[in-house]
C-alpha cells in the first residue's frame, strides 16, 4: 500500500481567528518562519508521500504562490482550487477529479491541524479486505470541541456523537480510503464528511476502522490554539526533514 496521494483540505475561511490572520487563510498563519501548511506537507515528506494535492478557496492564489516560489525539495505539491463552497467532503472530489490520478488510497487531513502518526500504523488496516478505510481517532481528556466517535469493540466505527464534556475518542480529521471507496460517495454539494459522506457510507454497511493514538496533536483553528502552534512545532522539529 505504497501508492497514497495526500489531499490537504485548506479551502476554508477560517471564521474564527479571521481577524488575526488579514490577507492570508488560516493554514499559511507564519509559525516558526514557515506557514503552517508547508509543516505539514513536510511531515507527509517524512512518511514517505511524494505527491500532495492541496484542495484551495478562500485566498486559493496565497497558497498556490507560496509553494511555486518555495517548494518542498521531493514533493510533487499541485493545488486544486474549488471555485465556491464544496464543504470538507466536496472539496476532496473536487481536488480528485481535477488531477485524474488514481492512487490505491486518499490520505485525507486538515491543512489547520498536524498529528504526529506514522502513516504505516495505518496502512496495514486497508490489508483487511473487509474494511475500506481507516480515520484517526485522537484520546483525548475532553471531547467538549470536536466530538467524539464510537467504535465497536473490534474498533470499527459505529457512528459520530455529539459533542460532550468528558474524556473520548475525537475525530483528528486524518482518513485513509481506499480509491475504490470513492463510487460509494453522495456528489450532493456542499458536501461533509461528518455529517454526510460518513453517515451515508456506514448506512450501506461499509465498514471503517478507528485507529486510536495519543500522539501530539494540534488544531490552529482557535484564538486560544493558534499562539500554541510555534512551541509545537519548535518542540517537534525532529519529526519533519531538515530543514535550514
Amino acid at each position: 500500500m505504497n501508492n497514497i496521494i495526500a489531499v490537504v483540505l485548506a479551502g476554508g475561511y477560517g471564521t474564527r481567528i479571521k481577524h488575526l490572520l488579514p490577507g492570508i487563510p488560516k493554514p499559511m498563519a507564519m509559525v516558526a518562519g514557515k506557514p503552517f501548511l508547508e509543516w505539514v506537507v513536510r511531515y507527509l515528506k517524512t512518511q514517505g508521500i511524494a505527491k500532495v494535492i492541496i484542495s484551495t478557496g478562500y485566498l486559493a492564489e496565497v497558497i498556490k504562490q507560496h509553494f511555486q516560489h518555495q517548494p518542498v525539495e521531493g514533493v510533487e505539491i499541485i493545488c486544486c482550487q474549488e471555485m465556491q463552497p464544496l464543504g470538507t467532503g466536496g472539496g476532496f472530489l473536487n481536488a480528485v477529479q481535477q488531477i485524474g490520478i488514481l492512487p490505491s488510497a486518499w490520505l485525507v487531513l486538515n491543512g489547520d491541524s498536524l498529528l504526529f502518526t506514522r502513516l504505516d500504523s495505518l496502512t496495514t488496516h486497508l490489508l483487511d479486505p473487509k474494511l475500506s478505510g481507516v480515520i484517526l481517532g485522537l484520546s483525548v481528556d475532553d471531547t467538549t470541541r470536536y466530538g467524539s466517535l464510537v467504535c465497536n469493540q473490534t474498533g470499527v466505527l459505529v457512528k459520530f456523537a455529539e459533542k460532550h464534556p468528558g474524556v473520548g475518542i475525537i475525530n483528528a480529521g486524518v482518513y485513509l480510503l481506499k480509491n475504490s471507496l470513492l463510487k460509494e460517495f453522495p456528489h450532493n454539494y456542499p458536501l461533509s464528511f461528518e455529517h454526510e459522506i460518513f453517515p451515508a457510507l456506514l448506512a450501506k454497511n461499509i465498514s471503517f476502522k478507528v485507529h486510536i493514538t495519543d500522539a501530539p496533536f494540534l488544531d490552529i483553528g482557535t484564538p486560544e490554539s493558534l499562539p500554541k502552534a510555534e512551541g509545537f512545532i519548535l518542540q517537534n522539529l525532529d519529526r519533519f526533514d531538515f530543514v535550514c
